[in-house]
């Protein structure tokens, strides 16, 4: 549940070591890859971390002859912070490898990641994201298992209500294929597990404690402390943005529809809809990255039931960064709505800092007649980026945000939040 963060590398390394961990992280992502003149025009006169770290420490090294490596390893330490988890450190090893070409085929990627946080939670994450010769196939799968705590207030939104945490393990598996089936345009299939356990076992006994996951569970009829969620996926994709860390102009549309089913070990069959739009404007020609960006997200359950921990929700996105200014899980319900606009602004002339200022909304529904769009929750805030590489645009993320009922808090990650 704290993956949003913890892939920040320590600031101590290179940025060389540095951008050996970034992998894609969205689906079909397409291979971009700019003409060498127009990324040396674009990052002319630019500053960052690598440029800062030779300067202050005077460390040249030998160029080394440049030879076209198929593959390639690299360990790196990592920390990172949000409410939710506390500090985490870990390390995280980054293998690629090409399967064809390099000119016409896009680096594969395999990863493994671990972490503890200071508020005893745990993850081990294994993923990969292969691309066939020409791009042809793209496969990608996530494996995580670990343990962590959610700090729950029910479902929907429109109240405030008692915070009770939740203590749980978890293990998901999953895995897609996807085709590109025309420029821009990909559509794909796939499959997942997902098991929680252990949840809140040593409350068993507690008098009048009863979480909202027990009371939930008890009203659809599902097993208190340990289920299954295990669907099949249907997915289609538009994507037309110019860069994957860090967009200037652009349109991503993402469109998948999943099916829980009991012969696949589910404890409720069900049927959701999961929808996601960015978009990306730049609003100047001498400064392209002073950038307003638009983004939506939503899951709405059209069939079934779907078990507690698995209901859509504040940081329920693929990096787990949506609905700054709140904890993870913060709001959640069968069906969920979030929208954000966020503008991005250079700082300094050499491009090493820039700022951005957000604001965002969601919504939730519950199962006692609260509506989706009934309730709007907002959250709104102010970040300061610093520019790790310019070649590849990413970057460090400092958000400050505030919300609702007294929420309020830091939040650091790798690389813009959407």
């Amino acid at each position: 549940m704290f993956r949003n963060c913890c892939r920040l590398a320590l600031i101590l390394l290179s940025t060389a070591a540095f951008t050996g961990q970034l992998r894609a992280q969205e689906i079909a992502t397409p291979k971009y890859k700019l003409p060498k003149d127009t990324v040396d025009q674009e990052i002319a006169g630019q500053t960052d971390f690598s440029d800062v770290y030779n300067s202050i420490l005077k460390k040249y090294k030998k160029k080394a002859p440049r030879n076209k490596k198929s593959s390639s390893l690299a360990l790196l330490p990592t920390i990172g912070y949000t409410p939710s988890t506390g500090f985490a450190f870990g390390a995280d090893v980054s293998g690629t490898r090409y399967f064809g070409d390099p000119d016409s085929t896009t680096l594969s990627i395999f990863d493994a990641f671990a972490t503890i946080s200071t508020n005893e939670l745990a993850l081990v994450q294994l993923t990969h994201n292969i691309y066939t010769a020409g791009n042809k196939w793209n496969i990608q799968g996530t494996y995580n298992l670990g343990k962590t705590i959610v700090l729950d207030h029910g479902l929907g939104t429109g109240r405030e209500t008692p915070e009770l945490p939740i203590r749980y393990k978890f293990m998901r598996l999953s895995e897609y294929v996807y085709r590109s089936l025309m420029p821009n345009f990909y559509a794909g299939a796939g499959i997942t597990f997902n098991y929680y356990g252990d949840i809140d076992e040593e409350l068993d006994g507690v008098q009048g404690i009863k979480t909202y996951n027990y009371l939930y569970s008890l009203k659809n009829g599902y097993p208190p402390h340990s289920y299954y969620a295990n669907g099949l996926l249907i997915n289609l994709q538009y994507n037309t943005r110019d860069q994957p860390y860090r967009p200037y102009k652009g349109l991503y549309v993402d469109l998948i529809l999943r099916a829980n089913q009991k012969w696949l070990g589910s404890e409720k069959a069900a049927l959701q809809i999961k929808t996601e739009l960015r978009k990306y404007w730049s609003l100047s020609r001498r400064n392209p990255e002073q950038v307003l960006a638009y983004w939506l997200w939503g899951s709405y359950l059209l069939n079934g039931s779907v078990p507690y921990l698995e209901l859509p929700g504040t940081g329920s996105d693929v990096n787990q960064r949506i609905g700054r200014a709140y904890t993870i899980s913060r709001f959640k319900g069968p069906s969920f709505f979030y929208n954000e606009m966020e503008y991005r602004f250079p700082i300094t002339r050499n491009k090493l800092l820039s700022g951005v200022t957000f604001f965002n909304m969601e919504t939730a529904s519950n199962q006692t007649g609260v509506k989706l769009f009934k309730y709007w929750e907002p959250g709104a805030g102010a970040g300061i980026r610093i520019l790790f590489d310019k070649h590849t645009r990413s970057n460090l993320c400092i958000d400050y945000g505030i919300g609702n009922y007294g929420a309020r808090g830091v939040f650091v990650g790798l690389n813009e939040v959407f």
